[in-house]
């Protein structure tokens, strides 16, 4: 089922997420939705606040994304994986730009600063528990649902001037009024 993604503005995408166990209501469900949402919009990660779920777990497809310069999409280097109650507990290499936008900030790409190397240890979908490290396009995209699940946003990595200049659209975003193909939620319609 493609659930409504929420719209910049909602309280949700600022808290902070609450781990889960195994017996959450329906979790097999939840991730399958969440990976038809997610594709339905066109996206390569989506973390359980944008589907208004104040929970630690997120979804990534990185296989639709490429690395070369061709951006041909279907990258072998990509993974298609569940993240539960994760934790991010290492960033290293060195530091690169790349325009990033969010579901859930519809019509905003921004240069964002991030290392490429990442740590990070989670749960599957199975509950089986993994600690692995990851580097380019994947690290970007689980770091940026990693920040979703912290109550961050991908835009709070702007310098201020650049956030001021964005406060317009914002503003627009969480009142509805963007052209969007995907269900969402807006906070001020």
């Amino acid at each position: 089922m493609i659930l409504p993604i929420v719209a910049y503005g909602d309280a949700i995408l600022r808290k902070r997420g609450e781990n889960i166990d195994k017996k959450y209501p329906e979790l097999q469900k939840l991730i399958d939705d969440m990976f038809e949402t997610m594709e339905n919009a066109r996206g390569v990660g989506l973390a359980a606040p944008q589907i208004n779920k104040s929970i630690r777990l997120f979804v990534v497809d990185s296989t639709r994304m490429s690395d070369d310069d061709e951006g041909e999409v279907g990258s072998p280097d990509g993974i298609r994986e569940v993240f539960l109650n994760p934790k991010l507990f290492d960033e290293t290499g060195k530091e690169w730009a790349y325009e990033e936008g969010c579901l859930s900030i519809p019509g905003v790409r921004e240069n964002v600063t991030r290392l490429d190397t990442i740590s990070i240890q989670y749960y599957d979908r199975n509950f089986d528990f993994h600690e692995k490290t990851f580097d380019g396009l994947t690290a970007r995209v689980i770091q940026h649902e990693y920040d979703h699940i912290e109550g961050k946003l991908f835009i709070d990595h702007l310098k201020p001037l650049k956030r001021t200049l964005l406060k317009g659209k914002l503003d627009n975003i969480s009142k509805g009024k963007v052209s969007v193909d995907y269900k969402m939620r807006f906070p001020k319609k």
